[in-house]
């Protein structure tokens, strides 16, 4: 069990305005914001953060979506902080989301599903890393 995990809201929220709502649902679900960015990656950034997936069919298409405008990027605190904001964003398909969760208020499709979420409590510190450095954090 981990206290930490890392979002994404994704370009699409950010640019349908939705990044505030999405951060107010995360904050009323009793996750504490320590750290917290807005930013555009490059394609060499987006792929570098993806570079899991870079074997899968959907990579190119992916890092071209998440270079494709502002996200913003955040580390979020609380206790089974992982498995309870997997619970809080929905299923990866807004089709297949539960009523109530980020992903099927805000998301658009199964690859603009408005935010991302770490999947694991080591790839919540790996991801959290990858934006922020221990001074970041509060």
């Amino acid at each position: 069990m981990s206290d930490i995990t890392f979002t994404m809201v994704k370009p699409t929220a950010v640019a349908n305005g939705h990044a505030g709502a999405i951060l107010a649902k995360i904050t009323e679900g009793g996750f504490r914001i320590s750290a917290m960015k807005m930013l555009r990656l490059s394609i060499a950034e987006a792929e570098a953060f993806y570079a899991v997936h870079k074997d899968r069919p959907f990579f190119g298409e992916l890092t071209q979506f998440m270079s494709s405008g502002p996200i913003v990027a955040a580390v979020l605190e609380k206790e089974n902080a992982v498995e309870d904001y997997r619970k809080l964003i929905g299923a990866t398909n807004p089709a297949e989301a539960a009523e109530g969760t980020i992903r099927k208020q805000f998301a658009t499709s199964i690859g603009e599903n408005a935010v991302h979420g770490s999947d694991s409590n080591d790839n919540a510190e790996i991801e959290a890393g990858f934006f922020f450095g221990f001074k970041d954090m509060f």
